[in-house]
């Protein structure tokens, strides 16, 4: 059983207008899903991905009246995104002149990366990854094709101590450490590599191991989870497998675009295991994705209760 790569991200906003212009505008991504939160009714659950939605391409944001994030460990602390290799010196340009606050070019285990924040303080980056086909590409994308995001990867998380969290990699979810670094941003920290699957940029979660760090506080500009593929005909049997090895999760939770299972690993990070299918695709043609607010059919019945309680962000 192996998982194939990063599924989505999903973070926290307290200015939903602001994160679209932001993730829309500036660096292009495509409102794939215009929906709510399914636990909270009250808040913008925002999808941005590819031109297709593709698993992989997607990072989500909860609209919630937050605090801004404290960025330190036991949390999930960059999220990067995959373009062109040729296109990171295009990126800087453009982030400088939208007034981004930016570091130089630099690299991290042997790619060229742009590290950047968004405007509520999400650490981001932007790793060169050259696409290996144009499916991602959106034709509405104020970013042209060849410089547009290719999707999510790597993921980054901070951590007090390598072991329990190591264990849940490798002993429930299969995956397997490639590479260990001492951390160039965190004095005394090293970064550990796991791959999935067939193992890129699309497939590698990073662990930064800084015990010294404080506890961060989750906010807006924070991360939520992350999600990591499942192949849908492989979800029952990871269902079946955290409860043979005796991990605490949500059991089997349908989202109506994907299904899902959610676990904390013994950090206390949040990990949720998606599949595929059957996509954003499923209540409104592809060529219209996002454009309007969608609702999975068990809340439908709400939808006037649900519109009147949320604020236009376009």
């Amino acid at each position: 059983m192996q998982l194939t790569g990063i599924h989505h991200l999903t973070a926290v906003t307290a200015d939903a207008v602001g994160n679209h212009d932001f993730y829309t505008r500036v660096l292009g991504l495509r409102m794939v899903k215009k929906t709510v939160n399914q636990d909270d009714v009250s808040a913008y659950h925002l999808f941005y991905a590819d031109g297709k939605g593709a698993p992989g391409s997607d990072i989500t944001f909860f609209d919630w009246p937050a605090s801004p994030a404290r960025h330190r460990r036991q949390s999930i602390s960059r999220t990067s995104f995959r373009v062109p290799v040729s296109s990171l010196g295009w990126w800087a340009d453009r982030l400088a002149a939208e007034g981004v606050a930016l570091k130089a070019v630099g690299e991290r285990f042997g790619r060229q990366v742009l590290d950047f924040s968004d405007p509520e303080g999400q650490h981001l980056a932007l790793t060169g990854d050259d696409p290996v086909s144009d499916d991602h590409v959106w034709s509405k994308s104020p970013i042209p094709a060849a410089h547009q995001i290719i999707g999510l990867g790597p993921i980054t998380l901070t951590l007090g101590e390598l072991s329990p969290t190591e264990r849940v990699l490798t002993s429930v979810l299969n995956m397997r450490r490639i590479e260990s670094l001492a951390d160039a941003d965190e004095a005394g920290a090293v970064t550990h590599v796991f791959a999935m699957g067939e193992g890129g940029a699309a497939a590698e979660l990073h662990l930064v191991i800084a015990p010294d760090l404080p506890f961060a506080v989750q906010g807006a500009g924070g991360v939520h989870h992350v999600a990591f593929r499942v192949p849908d005909e492989a979800y029952p049997a990871w269902a079946m497998r955290l409860e043979e090895l005796g991990m605490p999760s949500s059991g089997p939770i349908d989202r109506f675009y994907f299904k899902s299972l959610y676990f904390r690993e013994p950090g206390g990070v949040l990990f949720e295991l998606a599949t595929d299918g059957p996509g954003f695709a499923a209540d409104e043609p592809l060529e219209h994705l996002g454009e309007s607010l969608s609702l999975p059919p068990f809340l439908e019945e709400r939808r006037a209760e649900i519109e009147a309680g949320l604020k236009p962000i376009d």
